[in-house]
Parts: structure tokens; C-alpha cells; sequence
């Protein structure tokens, strides 16, 4: 319907449903496409609409992304298993809430600078803690809201960039999409699924974690944020943290992280946050986002994205990682 209302008839169409990872699963798509000779030309194109009027059957609609034989009559709601996980990690690693808090400011005052982002207000730590509780130790400014959205994004083969003339080329130059690793101890099978889809897409573009100038995660929650750092590599948990607080992973520090504002701040229509991570990215880039444009204008060759969703058992349903190189 949506191809029909801007003119495109007669073309393959796939409908792609993978939960929070939808979008990002439809670029994987059309890459593999593009990269195989099968297609010149492929649009992954992500679209939510979670506004109804009705936030409960809004939620209703986002418990149906988690296995319903094991989990669907639990009660239980994304927010509580991140709360859940980060409990554990600030026990384990002797965490202050106020370090998690900090994700959420630093990815408020990114998003303050995205004409597109949902809330464009920078956020202070004490602002963060004292927003109504959500799931101990979680807040409502540490976890992101329901939001509407769409995002689309253009591959073509470099004959067809060539012709087309396309200034700056941005690659796709490696990817990683899988399913999690159902049964293990809670808290080691997400981490073991990312690390996997993750060397997946390292391998292919020739690149390790060390090589990257920037990254977009998902930062569902607070919490997730530094956590998905670890699992991609790029520092443990604790030195994470640290580094967090000492600003590496700012604007304008050694290795930004969420520019766009995150799924905290620009916002998470599920089914697009895939594909508008790889939009952050690739503007980030090209060298043309703006106010928001990172490391206060040092080079930025490669990028990378993460995108998870749904939830079977202890793991996420679905674990995308796609990396960006000009």
C-alpha cells in the first residue's frame, strides 16, 4: 500500500516481521540483494505506528514480540527484564546508578541537536533519577518511549552509484543478522548473541571493534547501552562505564555513541529504528549532520550499527549488526 501511494507496481516485495529488528533485517535483505548481482537497486523501507489512542493495547501489541508459549502469560514487560539485568550488572561490577543515568543525559543533549528526534530536551542526572519510577532501579527518562516513525534507505551496486553519481559513497561493509542462543544462564546468552552477530559483520568488512569512530546500539533502556558495548567488543562492562563518565563516548569524544539521540531520545518506532540508525550513521559520515556532526569534525570512516529484538527465553529473538564504511 504504501509503494502503491509513491508510484512503485510490479516489483518484488518482502514483508519483513522480526520485532524491534525489523528494519535492520530489511536492509540485511536488501544488501544481500544488491551485494548477490540479484538486484541494482533495493529499498528497505521500516514503518511503526504505536500511537492508537490506547497505550495499553500499544503494549499488548509489543508483549506479542516475545515467545507467547514461554513468555506471552508471564506479565512481564521489556522495561522489568532490563531492569532485572541492570540490577545485576550494578552488583556485579559495583555500578552507581548516577553512571547509569549519565547514558541517558549524554544521549538527551545529542538528541537536543536532531530536528527529527522525539524529545529535544537535554536532560540533567538529577532530572533522570528523580522521573517516576518504571522497574527498580529504572526510571522513565532511563527507557525509551512509544513512538511513531518511518525510515528508508537506498542500496544500489557501485555501477549503478557511479552512474547516478553519487558524491560520497557510503558501504555496506559487513553484516551480521542471527537468532539468539535459547537456555543459557540469564545475562550471558544476549551477550554471547551480539558478540557473534558482531564478528559476523567485523569479518566481512576486514575490521575489528578497534577500527570503529562511531556507533548507534540500542539503547532500549539506559541500561543496554553500555552493556551492548561490551558484547560488540569495544570495552567491558566496568572500564565501559568509566569511560562513559570520562566522556569517550560523547559528541564530541574519542568514540561516539547514539549521535542521533539513541531510541531514548530520537525515539523507538520499532519496525524503523533499524533502518534510522543506518541513516544517523551514513550522515554522520558524509560529514553532513549538522550541529550534531561528531568528534568535532575528525574523520569518521566507519560506523556501526546494532539493532535487537523480541525476546525468546533468557535471549533476544533477533541480533543485527550492520557496518558502515565511506
Amino acid at each position: 500500500m504504501i509503494l502503491r501511494h509513491v508510484g512503485l507496481s510490479g516489483i518484488p516485495v518482502v514483508n519483513v516481521e522480526n520485532a524491534c529488528a525489523s528494519g535492520a533485517t530489511a536492509l540485511h535483505q536488501a544488501a544481500m540483494a544488491v551485494g548477490s548481482g540479484a538486484a541494482e537497486t533495493a529499498l528497505a523501507l521500516g514503518v511503526e505506528k504505536l500511537f492508537v489512542g490506547d497505550t495499553k493495547r500499544s503494549l499488548r501489541a509489543l508483549g506479542t514480540s516475545t515467545d507467547v508459549e514461554t513468555m506471552g502469560d508471564r506479565g512481564g514487560q521489556f522495561t522489568a527484564l532490563y531492569a532485572m539485568k541492570a540490577r545485576q550488572v550494578m552488583e556485579d561490577y559495583g555500578i552507581p546508578i548516577e553512571s547509569v543515568a549519565r547514558v541517558a543525559v549524554k544521549n538527551s543533549r545529542n538528541g537536543s541537536l536532531n530536528p527529527i528526534a522525539q524529545f529535544r530536551k537535554p536532560r540533567t542526572i538529577e532530572s533522570v533519577l528523580s522521573s517516576r519510577p518504571i522497574s527498580e532501579p529504572l526510571t522513565l527518562l532511563m527507557c525509551s518511549s512509544i513512538a511513531d516513525g518511518a525510515a528508508a534507505a537506498l542500496l544500489v551496486s557501485e555501477r549503478k552509484a557511479r552512474e547516478m553519481g553519487i558524491p560520497k559513497p557510503v558501504y555496506v561493509a559487513g553484516c551480521g543478522l542471527r537468532s539468539g542462543e535459547y537456555g543459557r544462564r540469564e545475562g550471558l546468552a544476549e551477550a554471547n548473541s551480539v558478540r557473534a552477530a558482531a564478528h559476523r559483520a567485523y569479518d566481512a568488512a576486514g575490521i575489528g571493534p578497534e577500527d570503529l569512530d562511531l556507533l548507534e546500539v540500542h539503547d532500549a533502556a539506559a541500561s543496554s547501552e553500555v552493556d551492548h558495548l561490551a558484547s560488540l567488543g569495544v570495552a567491558p562492562v566496568d572500564r565501559g562505564y568509566r569511560e562513559l563518565v570520562a566522556g569517550r563516548y560523547d559528541l564530541h569524544g574519542e568514540l561516539p555513541v547514539n549521535t542521533s539521540g539513541g531510541l531514548l531520545s530520537r525515539g523507538h518506532p520499532t519496525g524503523a529504528t533499524g533502518v534510522a540508525q543506518v541513516g544517523e550513521v551514513v550522515l554522520q559520515l558524509r560529514g553532513s549532520a549538522g550541529e550534531r556532526q561528531a568528534r568535532g569534525g575528525r574523520p569518521i570512516r566507519t560506523g556501526l550499527c546494532l539493532n535487537t529484538g523480541g525476546r525468546v527465553e533468557d535471549d533476544r529473538a533477533a541480533i543485527a549488526v550492520t557496518v558502515l564504511s565511506t
